[in-house]
């Protein structure tokens, strides 16, 4: 076997790993920051704070690796800051400590952008929305096992214990991470500010970052934001919990694999996203209609497909066009941009949530997804 594919291979299992530890405790986490006294609109600013300090670290951290030209470091400290964020989560007995502690889950989060463009980089230039569809996999496959095993040690053992489960798997991951092999560029050169400036005002860079943070508004807002919340009002235990975020995640594998490597090629990127966009809308809309946790689990199945067609296309897109030693500026940016919906989305249901009902807070974020299919068909491609 060759280096590169060893490489790929055991960072295809790092990545699974790190998002193991970031979502092994989502299925129960909103219901748990609830059992704590939090309302809707706390809930909804814990939830935003991972997107917040995403936002804030992201293009830094991204224009920062460009220039030493390292990314493997980053891959690290993300994991370790994964562990550090789990363990104080389950020592936390007030929403006040959660909410910092999940912001800390934002800063590891913040260091994908180094995972994306090291594991492109053992790919060639026309390769790479493969690469992102390959990640992106992998990505879901560690939330789904987590999320999965999270439910059972939550009905097992509490709602707690998932956060132990996360520390495990942030542990393992870290231990393989260090065996990772960083392929620098020879001729690197480190990036200027003019250039910095140039990819931030690339129109298509822009609007596939925009695009993204509406997916992202949608997706922490439902997903892993309220859908749980729903789910425990139709009488939803711990493992219907944990089972109902692994049934959403499940068809996301598939098409997060199939966006790059076939969607894409056979319909087109926009098609993709703009249907996408459509099943996103449509599953947000259904919510407030369903009275069976049965139903609610077909329509999550929905919602995780369409998930998985839009997010590698407009992370593939995002860096696609862009020359080597500006990749982890442009998705830096990208990143940094969609962690605004991860901010907003969450708050912006809670706060209909709290004032007109948890009803009106799905119906409001599905008009959000219909605004993303009529918005992608007026993106165009401009190379960085």
């Amino acid at each position: 076997m060759s280096k590169e594919k060893k490489n790929i291979r055991l960072f295809i299992f790092v990545t699974a790993f790190y998002w193991f530890s970031m979502y092994a405790y989502i299925p129960t986490f909103s219901p748990y920051i609830e059992s704590l006294g939090a309302s809707h609109i706390m809930i909804g600013l814990i939830l935003g704070s991972y997107g917040f300090t995403q936002m804030l670290i992201r293009i830094p951290l991204g224009i920062y690796s460009d220039r030493i030209n390292k990314k493997k470091i980053f891959v690290n400290i993300g994991i370790l800051l994964s562990l550090i964020s789990t363990t104080g989560m389950w020592f936390a007995e007030t929403p006040a400590l959660i909410l910092v502690f999940r912001s800390l889950a934002g800063a590891s989060a913040a260091t994908w952008v180094s995972f994306t463009v090291l594991f492109s980089s053992y790919f060639k230039d026309d390769d790479t929305a493969h690469a992102i569809g390959i990640i992106n996999a992998s990505n879901k496959s560690g939330q789904v096992v987590g999320m999965l095993l999270g439910g059972i040690i939550a009905q097992i053992l509490g709602q707690q214990f998932p956060f132990l489960l996360a520390a495990a798997g942030a542990v393992i991951g870290f231990s393989l991470s260090l065996k990772v092999d960083e392929k620098k560029d020879i001729d690197h050169q480190a990036i200027t500010f003019k250039e910095i400036l140039k990819v931030a005002r690339n129109k298509s860079l822009l609007t596939v970052s925009f695009l993204a943070i509406l997916m992202m508004m949608i997706s922490h807002s439902t997903t892993f934001g309220f859908i749980p919340v729903a789910a425990k009002n139709l009488g939803a235990t711990s493992f219907h919990l944990g089972l109902l975020t692994t049934i959403t995640t499940i068809p996301g594998i598939l098409s997060s694999y199939l966006s790059g490597s076939y969607f894409s090629q056979r319909f087109g990127e926009k098609n993709t996203v703009t249907f996408g966009f459509s099943l996103l809308a449509l599953s947000c809309l259904l919510v407030p209609l369903i009275n069976h946790l049965y139903l609610l689990y077909f329509n999550q199945m929905l919602n995780g497909f369409a998930q998985g067609m839009i997010f590698p296309v407009l992370m593939g897109l995002s860096i696609k066009n862009v020359e080597a030693n500006k990749r982890g500026t442009a998705m830096g940016f990208f990143q940094a941009i969609y962690g605004l919906g991860m901010f907003t989305g969450p708050i912006f249901v809670g706060t209909i949530s709290d004032l007109a009902g948890l009803k009106m807070g799905f119906w409001m974020i599905g008009l959000v997804g219909i605004l993303g299919a009529v918005l992608t068909r007026f993106y165009k491609a401009k190379k960085v």
